[in-house]
């Protein structure tokens, strides 16, 4: 019985500094670091993309976030990004132009980017004193009267009056696609004005909350917004079909709108496609996709980038990384594709084992208890299930990949 006891205490040890290791990982990623950069004069607007090993943004959208003019050095831009993404783009002139890929080790970094997009790094600092605290900003998007010139953002608190730029018109917007342009803002902002012409014509005070917002003017100023894309609200979600090739294990599809480069999902590989009962591969995504990937096998083969018109269910034929065929009509599922019958029978199977070992676990203490006339500790009874499953899934991992 003091052996059962002692391996019961130990396991339950083992699932105690498992929910410690989650905590910290959390913790984590709350974490952010500054990256301090030096572009070429005709960079405007420089951003930094980030993302991490696995394929994780800290972005949704390129290029991603925006530097802002260190105020106590002149020439140096700053950019707070989360400490897990240790890979970094920098660019500038709404990602027109940038660098390539750049590491860091989880530290604040200083990036020095030449004129022919090379840079150099250092982990060593090269401004003066600490970078400003982060703050979390919100889009302001505006689409304005053609007789509306280099459009402004201006924004403050009410009722206090604390103002998000030093003088008016304050900042200016980017021209981005179909006629809007944007602007970032502190989220403790909650009125703005768009203006335009050097100041000189303006919408009345708009009072906002601080999220992603967009703002339409017409030529005398009076403005409607809303909380949601106009150009994307009015299309439906639309339903993508996939034939991938037989030894594309698990296809996933991964769905963005180029060029802003807005994701549908939050992560590389994307989200898994199901089969349907007619044998596609099908998942439902916002009508506003033009661009696709198909991968499989984790992410590690995919379809190049795939363009497709916004608004129509598709049925995408793989056969190869750049071999596929688009359709907008229904065609037959070509012989031989992909399936998820057999991960859907895998699955089922580890399940299976999972719960086998799981109740062998607990039928094991159990006779044990029965042998020594006690009753079975909950807590202890509960961790030995946990660790049979996750033994189980270690299991099955293994299967799968040997396969």
């Amino acid at each position: 019985m003091k052996r059962i006891t002692g391996l019961l205490m130990a396991l339950m040890c083992l699932v105690v500094l498992g929910l410690a290791t989650v905590t910290l990982s959390v913790r984590a990623d709350e974490e952010r670091i500054p990256v301090y950069m030096q572009v070429p004069a005709d960079w405007e607007g420089p951003c930094v993309w980030a993302w991490d090993d696995d394929g994780k943004g800290a972005f949704d959208a390129w290029p991603g976030g925006e530097a802002d003019a260190d105020p106590a050095n002149e020439g140096w831009y700053y950019c707070w990004i989360p400490a897990w993404a240790n890979h970094v783009i920098v660019n500038g002139n709404a990602g027109t132009v940038q660098t390539e890929e750049i590491l860091l080790d989880g530290s604040a970094a200083w990036i020095t980017v030449a004129e022919d997009a090379s840079f150099e790094v250092s982990t060593e600092a090269l401004t003066e004193g600490d970078a400003p605290e982060y703050v979390e900003k919100f889009a302001i998007h505006a689409k304005v009267d053609d007789s509306w010139e280099n459009p402004g953002l201006w924004a403050w608190s009410a009722p206090d009056g604390t103002n998000a730029f030093e003088a008016w018109p304050g900042k200016a917007m980017t021209a981005g696609e179909n006629g809007w342009y944007t602007a970032k803002a502190p989220v403790w902002v909650n009125s703005i004005i768009i203006n335009a012409n050097e100041g000189s014509v303006q919408t009345s005070d708009l009072t906002i909350d601080p999220a992603e917002i967009w703002v339409t003017v017409n030529a005398d100023g009076e403005a409607e917004f809303s909380y949601v894309d106009p150009d994307k609200a009015s299309l439906p979600d639309v339903t993508i079909h996939v034939s991938a090739p037989a030894d594309w294990e698990a296809p996933c599809l991964w769905a963005w709108s180029a060029p802003d480069g807005t994701n549908v999902f939050a992560s590389w590989p994307g989200e898994a496609l199901e089969a349907d009962e007619s044998g596609w591969l099908v998942k439902t995504i916002p009508g506003w996709v033009n661009s696709v990937i198909v991968n499989g096998n984790e992410g590690s083969v995919q379809t190049t980038d795939i363009s497709v018109e916004t608004g129509k269910d598709i049925w995408l034929v793989v056969t190869g990384p750049e071999e596929y065929e688009v359709s907008y009509e229904e065609i037959a599922l070509p012989e031989g594709s992909a399936s998820t019958a057999e991960s859907v029978a895998e699955e089922t199977t580890a399940a299976t084992e999972a719960a086998a070992e799981t109740t062998v676990a607990e039928e094991t203490v159990a006779q044990a208890d029965e042998k020594s006339g006690t009753n079975p500790v909950p807590f202890a009874v509960g961790g030995v299930a946990v660790l049979a499953a996750a033994g189980a899934g270690i299991a099955a991992y293994r299967k799968k990949k040997s396969a």
